[in-house]
């Protein structure tokens, strides 16, 4: 049956968006290895990270504060998707870039439905 996180979509989807940030800053330049590399793959970690440890924690706004921490590291990483693509380390059409956007959508939701219970 497994956690209850691995059973919900949004931690699925941001755990394809973490490989997907770790394949992309894998080409970076080696100047960024400490930089905006390191930066990108925090905030992506941190995404189903926080979703996690959201469900193991006692009732829903509790497990919502966690889904908003979720979606602020989110944003972070977005910007930073935003800034390579500027900086020429990344093209707008990675796999990245929809798998953000997915997994953005699907924490508004279940943040929404966290805070009507």
């Amino acid at each position: 049956m497994g956690k209850p996180h691995e059973q919900l979509e949004a931690w699925k989807f941001a755990m394809q968006l973490v490989k997907a940030v770790y394949e992309l800053t894998a080409d970076f330049p080696a100047e960024e290895r400490y930089g905006l590399s390191q930066q990108m793959r925090r905030a992506a970690v941190s995404i189903p990270s926080n979703i996690a440890e959201g469900t193991g924690r006692n009732g829903a706004k509790e497990f919502s504060n966690f889904i908003g921490v979720s979606r602020g590291s989110l944003a972070e990483l977005e910007t930073q998707l935003q800034l390579a693509v500027m900086l020429g380390f990344a093209v707008p059409g990675h796999p990245a870039f929809e798998l953000a956007n997915g997994t953005g959508k699907l924490l508004t939701g279940l943040h929404k439905k966290l805070s009507t219970t």
